[in-house]
């Protein structure tokens, strides 16, 4: 048993709600628990050919054996959480920390209205920053004065604590990117606040030797939603005609696109820790190997593609995605 946390490597959209429904299928943890920032994230993925997506649940919404969890750091909107937790059939496994913070209208007007953060940093418009603004303030209204979350409180890191001390497993969900960190992205075009792997380990409330393995998830191009820098950025005609265009799953705004950065995956790794790597959308960047499930299989192009990722950062690529499904997916951990 082991306590995994899975975190973005690049600018968010690499595909975790993926890599986490997968693992939470396969691994069976006992309970996953999402750090990172609040609704302004979501989380795709497809599953026997029906797409679901997540903004408040974990991603392992799938399992019906895992117990879901919100850490004391993520910024909670109760009619998103309320609707998901029924659609999903999770009321009855679903957990929010008593100190969450609780976005409510007038955070999402702010955050709509504001000049800097709609126009120049790009932001979703769902209210985490202004509602994370009045928490560092001290003002900020929490999960536990909420009568409607009544049904769903608990102390979110004694439950997780109690879980490794068991030898339970544990999967920790992150949220965005690592360089849409308050602290170590392109500022001012960033989140608000750090979603590093030490960042969602604050979040849910466990010290980082309790974590076994970071799994940093990384696309096998780059994307960004919103402001801020891209190198090598290509045009829409560009991306468009490898494939590449793709939509926000909360806003619905079209993705920019660059070439995999391996100087970004770099500092990724290192800022993250990343014991193990995860890459998705292979099959994008390499058609014929959608779909394949076995390393042996993929073309020699995509084998020189993931060797020169784990060459150059000295980290294992262990999840290789190949398609939509879940289940489209090589899993090399088989191998160790």
């Amino acid at each position: 048993m082991a306590c995994n946390v899975i975190v973005g490597g690049f600018y968010g959209d690499e595909g975790k709600g993926k890599i986490i429904a997968y693992l939470s299928i396969k691994d069976k943890p006992k309970i996953a628990v999402r750090g990172g920032v609040g609704a302004n994230a979501g989380h795709t993925f497809v599953h026997n050919n029906e797409t679901f997506k997540v903004r408040m649940l974990p991603s392992a919404v799938l399992n019906p054996d895992t117990k879901l969890l919100i850490g004391a750091g993520v910024l909670v909107t109760p009619k998103v959480l309320l609707d998901e937790s029924q659609r999903y059939n999770a009321v009855n496994r679903t957990i929010i920390d008593n100190h969450c913070g609780i976005i409510d209208e007038s955070h999402i007007r702010r955050d709509v209205e504001d000049a800097h953060l709609k126009k120049i940093v790009g932001t979703t418009g769902t209210g985490t920053g202004p509602a994370n603004s009045d928490r560092a303030l001290r003002i900020l209204k929490l999960a536990e004065e909420q009568s409607e979350l009544k049904g769903y409180l608990g102390n979110v890191s004694d439950i997780i604590n109690e879980s490794i001390e068991k030898s339970q497993s544990v999967l920790i969900e992150g949220t965005q990117g690592t360089f849409l960190s308050l602290y170590h992205g392109d500022y001012p075009f960033v989140t608000s606040k750090d979603v590093t792997a030490s960042g969602i380990c604050s979040d849910v409330g466990i010290g980082p030797k309790n974590v076994d393995e970071v799994i940093l998830v990384f696309k096998a191009y780059v994307t960004r939603v919103g402001g801020g820098p891209l190198e090598n950025e290509l045009t829409v005609d560009e991306s468009s005609k490898l494939g590449w265009v793709e939509y926000g799953s909360v806003t619905g705004r079209q993705r920019r696109a660059s070439p995999f950065n391996m100087e970004l995956a770099k500092k990724s790794v290192a800022l993250n820790s990343a014991t193990q790597i995860a890459v998705t959308k292979l099959d994008v960047v390499f058609p014929d190997c959608a779909g394949l499930k076995e390393y042996s299989k993929l073309t020699d192009e995509a084998k020189k593609f993931i060797q020169n990722i784990e060459d150059k950062l000295g980290v294992d690529v262990m999840l290789i995605g190949t398609g939509a499904e879940i289940n489209d997916i090589i899993d090399r951990r088989k191998e160790n």
